[in-house]
């Protein structure tokens, strides 16, 4: 770090980007979190991607179609294989290092500050937590990464770069609605803020025009479901989700979302952004981040739903922080950020990455900290004594699995294909449904007995759901159902099951 530091420390309107050690960072993230992507087992959420992804569409009730899309792919490419399907967001989670340290550069950070940036980037805790996964919000992360890039660029330059800015904005828009915000905000910003100039050519339009394009197939789609995603954004709020939290640690969760160390570099930036005469022309930033704050804590939003803006405070901030760094008592001042760099990735790293032995993780505060490393355990045991229970029946009875949320389902149809496809009423996985009418019996995982006994003339218990490893996750302790005998038919029964959350 001290090399870096004493390295280029001449000061440029637009200074050279170190294209190269960004490259190196970005890919040693990538590998990094490649070598630990095979370690514990898939999420809840890749396991619902996999089956969406055979059940193709311009749209689901939770999401647009982009992530399902790209799981269908690499399970094609490389069947079975966890790693393969988690390189996507590894390679992203590289690119959001390379391209924080690229924005770093257009707010006149030295190479050093370019690296720097970068550095804070690459051991947060919301790259490491969501790159070595996949999910939405790892592709989402990129996308607002990349989008504010294009954004910072086009209210500089103008021109056509504006129709990159909005094919990219179309994309974003096919894995999530969040950069809709992003693009709301920063308007909203630059007419607060300016350069309203930039508003006054015909390019930031033709950006837009363009981005509906891209983007007009998916809400096609949901115009003709009747809006799903609203109902779904409404329980969100409400707290359905297992990543929710109260409305009143969406602020503290900021704190952490980097580093509670590293919470300095990016305060200077949203300071700078604001503040400093050099970066007026993307003051509009930091309006947007008080903005979607706002907007998100009142609206039941999630904390990280404003991790994509961290890449560019950490890039407005890297100038500053290293011009502290350089002052007085550089050397206390240098290993200081260091070490901050150095705990930062080690405590991010425990908590975000499956590194402690699995065998050993209900003894640690991981699972309390990082809801999906729990949920990252245990199904193929799940599976298994799903398969156990069904076994229980005549080998040619009809049976059909049922499940209380996507994942169980999700695991079943990974894990036990043959007795697949599973039904649950849980999000996408409702419109798959409901089963045949010749099957009158179910193993049953999920859902209360209550019901159970209210639609079939059985209900039996078949056994326990054990991930075996003593970890209190969502599935640890349920009780394996034998439904038999049907009374009432599945058109009536499948709306009560259906959910969205």
């Amino acid at each position: 770090m001290t090399a870096v530091l004493q390295a280029d420390r001449r000061t440029a309107a637009h200074p050279a980007a170190a294209i190269r050690p960004l490259v190196a960072l970005g890919a040693a993230v990538t590998v990094l979190l490649l070598g630990v992507a095979g370690r514990y087992g898939y999420s809840r959420d890749e396991l619902y991607f996999l089956r969406a992804g055979r059940e193709l569409a311009f749209g689901y009730v939770d999401q647009p179609p982009l992530t399902p899309a790209v799981a269908r792919l690499m399970d094609g490419l490389f069947p079975g294989s966890l790693t393969a399907l988690r390189a996507p967001s590894a390679l992203a989670a590289g690119l959001v290092v390379v391209l924080t340290g690229l924005l770093a550069r257009e707010f006149r950070a030295s190479q050093a500050g370019q690296l720097l940036a970068a550095a804070c980037i690459a051991v947060s805790s919301i790259v490491l937590i969501v790159g070595h996964v996949l999910s939405t919000t790892t592709l989402d992360l990129l996308a607002w990464t990349a989008l504010s890039w294009l954004l910072v660029r086009s209210l500089r330059d103008g021109g056509a770069i504006w129709l990159a800015t909005g094919a990219l904005a179309g994309v974003a828009l096919q894995n999530k609605v969040q950069p809709a915000f992003l693009l709301a905000a920063v308007l909203l910003g630059v007419l607060a803020a300016g350069p309203r100039a930039a508003l006054r050519s015909s390019w930031p339009w033709l950006g837009g025009l363009v981005a509906l394009a891209v983007w007009t197939p998916n809400p096609v789609w949901q115009a003709t479901h009747g809006w799903p995603q609203l109902e779904l954004a409404e329980a969100l709020a409400a707290g359905s989700s297992g990543t929710s939290e109260p409305w009143y640690l969406f602020l503290p969760f900021q704190l952490v979302m980097v580093s509670p160390l590293l919470v300095p570099v990016w305060a200077a930036g949203l300071w700078r952004l604001a503040r400093d005469p050099d970066l007026r022309t993307w003051r509009a930033f930091a309006v947007a981040y008080a903005v979607l704050a706002v907007v998100f804590l009142l609206t039941g939003g999630k904390p990280y739903y404003l991790a994509g803006l961290y890449p560019v405070l950490l890039a407005a901030g890297a100038a500053p922080v290293l011009s502290w760094v350089r002052r007085g008592a550089s050397r206390l001042r240098v290993g200081l950020l260091t070490a901050a760099l150095a705990l930062s990735l080690a405590i991010d790293a425990t908590l975000g990455l499956p590194l402690v032995p699995v065998d050993r993780l209900a003894d640690t505060p991981v699972p309390d900290l990082n809801y999906d490393a729990a949920e990252t355990v245990g199904w193929p045991r799940f599976a298994a004594a799903v398969e156990r229970a069904r076994n229980q029946l005549p080998a040619g009875a009809r049976v059909v699995v049922l499940t209380g949320n996507y994942g169980e389902a999700g695991a079943v149809d990974r894990y036990a294909p043959q007795l697949g496809p599973a039904f649950s009423g849980h999000n996408a996985y409702g419109d798959w449904g409901p089963p045949p009418e010749d099957a009158d019996a179910a193993v049953v995982v999920g859902l209360p007995r209550g019901d159970l006994e209210r639609w079939f003339g059985s209900v039996e218990a078949a056994g326990r759901i054990d991930n075996g490893v003593g970890l209190d996750n969502e599935e640890q302790g349920e009780t394996v159902w034998l439904a038999t005998g049907r009374q009432v038919p599945w058109s009536q029964i499948w709306p009560q099951l259906r959910r969205l959350g």
